[in-house]
């Protein structure tokens, strides 16, 4: 199907999700790739993760509209970033849906989960007691688990360091949840507290959280 939604945050970020109905071969053929992409492809495994992997290239080219060849490699930490264009980058991919962000403001994350039950079971993993409390036992309770989840992964990929800690190191501010919203997320880590507004919204039967540094 392609790309199914497209939205700019400001003159200098904006992201789109990806539905993915291709398949691989169909999704490669939009793509060039050099011998180190082409080796990485290989080492994957059959299936989705292979489907996420493309699909995720073919979004950046449509965000940055050109079919030419464009350069995506990870940092040390896994971070991915594009040398050859003044632009940050997050990425994101669950089940049939890819997504992609851009932007030339500062660092930025993004991430999309589907909505499922099983978020009950790990709440108590990445979210302390004190955020739990604000979390009313409700109809929307699975959804604003989600939302939390789905900021606390956007900052932590805009911070891009694997040593940050969903549970000791973020605390989301009490919030009460609507299907479209920003919450305030607090990072304490590495000697400094930063303060994130962080944007979510409910697509289909999936949670999007994004956020853009400064």
């Amino acid at each position: 199907m392609g790309l199914v939604y497209l939205r700019e945050l400001d003159a200098d970020s904006k992201f789109a999700i990806w539905k993915i109905e291709e398949t691989a071969d169909e999704l490669l053929s939009f793509l060039q790739l050099n011998d180190v992409e082409s080796h990485t492809l290989k080492t994957l495994n059959k299936g989705k993760r292979t489907l996420h992997w493309l699909a995720t290239r073919v979004l950046l080219r449509q965000l940055l509209q050109t079919e030419e060849y464009i350069q995506c490699v990870p940092d040390p930490n896994g971070k991915p970033y594009l040398p050859d264009y003044p632009l940050q980058i997050s990425l994101t991919h669950s089940f049939d849906y890819a997504g992609a962000m851009l932007s030339n403001r500062g660092a930025c994350g993004i991430d999309l989960e589907l909505v499922k039950d099983k978020i009950e079971r790990i709440r108590e993993k990445f979210l302390r007691p004190e955020e739990l409390a604000f979390i009313p036992a409700t109809l929307n309770r699975i959804e604003q688990l989600y939302a939390c989840w789905c900021a606390k992964e956007a900052v932590y990929k805009l911070q891009g360091n694997k040593g940050t800690s969903f549970y000791h190191n973020m605390t989301i501010l009490p919030f009460e949840y609507t299907p479209q919203g920003v919450m305030q997320v607090r990072l304490d880590a590495h000697g400094t507290s930063q303060l994130f507004d962080v944007y979510y919204e409910r697509f289909n039967d999936y949670m999007l959280g994004y956020v853009v540094g400064s």
